[in-house]
């Protein structure tokens, strides 16, 4: 029997605990399956974020580290000057790398590290009970903006992307995301380019993936596909913002 579909050898057999309609474990198999494709599993150590995304490391078969709350850049950052050959990467949520990590992903970026950042944002905290993220849309719902997100009490959402493009350290800065097949396929190839650049060290490298979060938007996960279409995009547009080098 021809095989035409194989869990990536960068992923544990565990199974993934996130919600249905998320888009978390989505994101955590275009990262493996990268890795493997460019023949760096057993080099790479990740560095995982405090958020949903917490059990990271028991999804990917790599070296891991867990960090404090927001602060994977600055691990990651130590990981790579220690260990300069392997493959250091964040995988960090909105929450956490937009909020209490905002000083450590800018000044990580602006000193150029040689490191790859996939960035989930979708646009709330989801792992503590749905509060306003930095991310978070005007207007949008949540546990504490009950009546939408008001930018004369709460301000603007932050373009990450859009920041971290104009710092000189930066290599390649792209946004997509994972709502449709061809927003998966090219979700791939940004997270594949991310990776290339840290291998023929180009320095600092980040991939912000918009995601869905069914259970604190209070949609179902279809309802989630459309909402990302029509709202975070429009907000949040896709494309690359940084590249040293044409994309193919």
């Amino acid at each position: 029997m021809k095989v035409i579909f194989a869990r990536p050898k960068s992923l544990t057999d565990k199974k993934f605990h996130y919600c249905p309609g998320c888009h978390h474990g989505i994101v955590q198999r275009l990262v493996a399956e990268v890795l493997d494709e460019l023949g760096i599993q057993d080099k790479t150590v990740l560095v995982s974020s405090v958020g949903c995304s917490v059990f990271s490391t028991d999804y990917f078969d790599l070296d891991s580290v867990q960090p404090a709350h927001g602060r994977a850049p600055a691990v990651a950052t130590g990981v790579k000057r220690a260990l300069p050959d392997n493959i250091v990467f964040t995988y960090q949520g909105d929450g956490d790398l937009a909020s209490i990590g905002t000083a450590e992903i800018v000044h990580a970026a602006a000193r150029g590290e040689n490191i790859t950042v996939i960035f989930v944002n979708n646009a709330v905290f989801g792992m503590t009970g749905g509060q306003m993220a930095p991310t978070t849309l005007i207007g949008q719902k949540t546990t504490t903006t009950i009546l939408g997100r008001n930018s004369e009490i709460a301000g603007y959402p932050i373009r990450v992307s859009e920041m971290l493009s104009t710092l000189e350290g930066t290599s390649y800065i792209a946004r997509v995301s994972v709502h449709s097949p061809k927003q998966v396929r090219d979700a791939k190839k940004a997270i594949r380019e991310a990776f290339q650049n840290q291998i023929d060290k180009k320095g600092f490298s980040l991939v912000e993936v918009l995601s869905a979060c069914p259970t604190n938007w209070g949609l179902s996960p279809v309802e989630c596909l459309g909402w990302i279409e029509q709202e975070m995009i429009s907000y949040y547009p896709l494309g690359t913002f940084k590249s040293e080098r044409e994309v193919k």
